[in-house]
């Protein structure tokens, strides 16, 4: 299974924010769409870092509520390098960049511009189904083997 399956699935929407934005807009964005990140794009088609809820937590635990005064920018608190997939990547493999780099989302790029992303979320829901179909197709092997 490959990354673009999973776009296929679910979409390839991408709720951008522009680096000079407040971190109170972030927040709202965050809460609006029920999402845990923002790409950062100040073009819409080029990633230029990534805003995480972990992130505005960290800020908020370091600087405490003055992260969300209207001056302060999300430039100031985003993910600057950013790793990202490709439609052509594994699921598999995005398994291993998640865990191994402790990342819940993952901006998707074909030919430098971003396409979608995928989350965690995406990639549990994409193994737990293909668990089903190898638990389904193994149970009629049985039983039409009895």
């Amino acid at each position: 299974m490959k990354v673009a399956d999973i776009l296929a699935h679910k979409g390839n929407r991408v709720v951008t924010i522009k680096s000079d934005a407040s971190v109170r807009t972030a927040v709202k964005r965050l809460a609006l769409e029920r999402i845990g990140a923002l790409v950062v794009s100040d073009d819409g088609e080029h990633v230029d870092g990534i805003v995480s809820e972990r992130d505005i937590v960290l800020a908020l635990a370091e600087e405490g509520a003055e992260i969300l005064d209207p001056s302060r920018r999300v430039e100031e608190l985003m993910t600057r390098s950013v790793r990202v997939c490709t439609p052509e990547d594994s699921v598999a493999h995005l398994m291993k960049v998640m865990t191994l780099h402790r990342i819940r989302h993952l901006p998707v790029v074909a030919d430098g511009r971003l396409v979608g992303i995928v989350s965690i979320g995406d990639v549990v829901k994409n193994r737990l189904e293909e668990l089903e179909m190898e638990t389904s197709v193994l149970r009629d092997a049985w039983l039409s083997s009895h």
